[in-house]
């Protein structure tokens, strides 16, 4: 009893004289709430469309990197047993997967099934759960092994647990495989290596080591951090065992802007996050668990939560043909029409309009809106299609400068551009200066980059066009293309030879002048500094081309999107990040505080209902009826006085008696409860007075 620090000394378990079940219940199916009345309606049909189309683009690219990795990791076993360089080795795999991959395991699950079906293996999947012990491993490995082939063949002899060796393994290898010209490899697979109990796997190591000659294993280390965990666990008398070949995937960061700049971050995604919300996933994503999945999640909720506020967000989606369009709007109510109306970036497009009687039917006509709204629809569409182009020309020309003013990746960009106009920055006008420092070569080199992004963005619409989808404008990019062409041609015929003005040949004759005192020849040397250069024909070509793109390209298609320039804009961007906030950031200590202190905002119960803030009602649950008692004591809590208090507020007909023998009922509740808070870390048992707790929160 002296060596445990806990409250509650004691345990018992009374029997009730219940038994146990012979059979089990049938677990009874739970009916989604998404009914037919819910699915039905235009938001989640929106929703659920464009949620399955952007989920199979996510799932598409991470299928591709991930298949390079595999690809090589298959090459490497194939030839791991075929080659001498393995000779009195055993060849070895780390795949370096990151920190908080999509899924670690089921990563591995598909590494496993994708060796069994490519490859002439027996794949082990040997997890740090099956390998607490040497025996379990090794029972593990064993076991799997001869269960694979006992699938194939029903006749396979079966063994007990207890049987389940090495030398069995050994044995029913040489007698199933004697007979065959291309005997298959056993690869074990650890996908948590850092998991993994260190000493049994270092047994294991040099235990399979000793079979090596008969069977040919091969390790497979599922590694999250550095290949240097793998030095720092297995000492140098288990590594020279081993001969180690590193297999790097893609990090999460680098995983994440592949999916930021081909999927999400694109004018094919009909949902824009403001610059509040997408700083707040991005930070979640870099300052907490680097998880591309939760980063994925996130999104996915916000995405969720922009249709489900109000149906017209359904005029956002990304439609086939005008005439989907019109066929959502066609399904709009009075109400929903009346809340377009309402709009912030409503007014503006009406006070915009030269007719009166279009002002009058907009505000007052439904059949009316309903025909304006499609080009208002399809000009917002426009907008976010040169956004997005005039952004990924931007991180071309800034993304590789020293010290990146504006940030290395578009998503950093997105941020600035998406939030107020980037052009009055001090970072923007930073890497223009930058940029003018360039060389002629380097310059032409950014132009020709810039033309292949257009390019680029030009064959993404052809494609759309080609699919049937909706094609956007090219008008814009088209001329941004022209413009730059004719640029960069006058920078090519450019040379470095300076402009002279009509004034300079007369320059040093003026400063020269014999009659000029000193003071007068340092206010002239003084203003001849401030003049600028002579200009060579390249700085004044570059010149041409940084003005071109900031009037033609960044002021024009850059501008964020705000209610005054850009119509019905609330409909495509999603900016309620306190609501975000709370739905995916916990906080456990409110919600355990809500809880203790008021039980029925959970339990919506009437018994629960206090008279008052501060009361505290005998049907409250005992945890609650302690916890209030404690919040109303100092530092230091006597346990007989708080035990009187719980047995005055519990036991109403014995009021009159603070100092009645408590009963045992009551106090073992009192006991139960001072447990559950201390595991809950209210309180801590006092090492200066034996019979108090000291409390921990305030």
């Amino acid at each position: 009893m002296d060596a445990t620090n806990s409250v509650s000394k004691g345990v018992f378990v009374f029997k009730n004289g219940a038994t146990r079940t012979k059979g089990r219940k049938k677990v009874q199916s739970c009916n989604s709430f998404l009914d037919a009345s819910t699915t039905n309606k235009l938001w989640y049909r929106i929703y659920k469309k464009h949620w399955e189309r952007s989920r199979q683009m996510i799932s598409k690219l991470q299928t591709g990197s991930y298949s390079m990795i595999i690809d090589d990791l298959l090459k490497f076993i194939e030839n791991c047993r075929k080659s001498h360089e393995y000779e009195g080795f055993l060849p070895t795999a780390a795949l370096l997967t990151g920190i908080n991959q999509i899924d670690h395991l089921s990563q591995f699950e598909k590494l496993a099934y994708d060796i069994h079906n490519n490859t002439l293996s027996i794949v082990v999947l040997l997890q740090a759960r099956d390998g607490s012990n040497l025996k379990q491993a090794i029972e593990t490995i064993v076991g799997k092994c001869i269960e694979s082939q006992a699938r194939d063949n029903s006749n396979e002899k079966r063994f007990r647990k207890n049987q389940l060796n090495l030398d069995v393994l050994q044995a029913w290898y040489l007698e199933t495989h004697a007979n065959r010209d291309a005997r298959p490899k056993l690869i074990i697979v650890v996908p948590d290596f850092e998991l993994f109990n260190q000493v049994v796997l270092q047994d294991l190591i040099i235990i399979l080591d000793s079979y090596a000659a008969m069977l040919p294993f091969v390790l497979v280390f599922g590694v999250a951090t550095d290949i240097s965990t793998i030095h720092n666990v297995l000492p140098y008398h288990v590594t020279s065992k081993i001969k180690i070949s590193v297999f790097q995937s893609e990090p999460s960061a680098t995983n994440l802007n592949k999916i930021l700049n081909e999927v999400l971050l694109t004018p094919f995604c009909p949902f824009h996050l403001s610059s509040k919300v997408f700083k707040l996933l991005l930070d979640i994503f870099l300052f907490y668990d680097f998880s591309v999945n939760g980063f994925i999640e996130g999104f996915k909720y916000a995405f969720m939560d922009h249709y489900f506020q109000k149906s017209i967000n359904a005029l956002s989606a990304i439609i086939d043909d005008t005439d989907e369009l019109e066929a959502i709007i066609n399904e709009l109510s009075s109400s929903e029409l009346q809340q377009i109306r309402q709009l912030p970036s409503f007014r503006p497009y009406v006070e915009s309009q030269q007719n009166p009687q279009d002002v009058i039917d907009l505000l007052t006509n439904d059949d009316h809106l309903k025909r304006s709204l499609t080009p208002m629809v399809m000009q917002v569409h426009n907008y976010w299609f040169t956004f997005h182009c005039a952004l990924h020309i931007l991180h071309t020309l800034v993304g590789d400068l020293p010290k990146a003013p504006l940030g290395k990746q578009i998503r950093e960009m997105y941020c600035l551009c998406v939030a107020s106009d980037v052009t009055q920055l001090p970072e923007f006008k930073e890497c223009i200066q930058l940029l003018s420092f360039l060389s002629k070569e380097e310059m032409l080199l950014k132009i020709k980059q810039v033309l292949d992004v257009v390019l680029l963005w030009v064959n993404r619409n052809d494609q759309l066009s080609i699919e049937g989808c909706l094609v956007y404008d090219v008008a814009p990019l088209e001329e941004m293309a022209n413009g730059l062409v004719l640029l960069s041609e006058e920078l090519v015929a450019a040379n470095h030879e300076p402009f002279l003005g009509e004034n300079q040949h007369d320059k040093p004759s003026a400063l020269l002048s014999p009659n000029m005192g000193r003071q007068e020849l340092r206010e002239k040397l003084l203003t001849a500094a401030k003049h600028s250069k002579n200009e060579s024909a390249v700085s004044r070509a570059m010149g041409k081309i940084m003005d071109y793109c900031l009037k033609n390209i960044f002021q024009r298609y850059l501008r964020p999107a705000t209610s005054q320039t850009v119509p019905l804009v609330e409909l495509f961007l999603y900016n309620d990040s306190t609501y975000l906030r709370q739905h995916i950031i916990g906080t456990p200590r409110a919600a355990v505080h809500i809880a203790l202190n008021n039980p029925q905002y959970y339990t919506q119960c009437d018994c629960c209902i206090p008279d008052e803030s501060s009361c505290i009602v005998p049907s409250l649950p005992d945890l609650s009826i302690a916890y209030k008692l404690h919040l109303e004591c100092g530092r230091l809590i006597n346990l007989f006085d708080w035990l009187q208090a719980f047995r005055m507020i519990i036991d109403d007909k014995n009021n009159d008696e603070p100092e009645q023998q408590v009963e045992p009922i009551v106090q073992a509740r009192f006991t139960r409860v001072v447990a559950e808070l201390q595991f809950l870390g209210f309180i801590k048992t006092s090492k200066t007075k034996t019979d108090h707790v000291t409390r921990l929160t305030w």
